[in-house]
């Protein structure tokens, strides 16, 4: 294979890991968010947001890496 395409085949295996990752923690963000909102409604509003946020963050901090 040549090196681009090993380049490609490490960026797809990353996005899959880092997909799949977002995928369980979104599974379980409900619970998350409502264990802690009993608490202090703010605090889970903040890491419900900090969680969706952080999907995000990921790629963007992946891509600026990757230049």
């Amino acid at each position: 294979m040549t090196e681009n395409g090993n380049q490609t085949r490490s960026n797809a295996i990353a996005a899959a890991i880092i997909l799949a990752a977002a995928a369980v923690l979104l599974y379980f963000m409900p619970n998350i968010v409502l264990g802690i909102g009993k608490f202090s409604p703010v605090l889970g509003f903040a890491v419900g947001a900090l969680i969706i946020l952080a999907f995000f963050g990921i790629f963007w901090l992946r891509s600026r890496y990757r230049k």
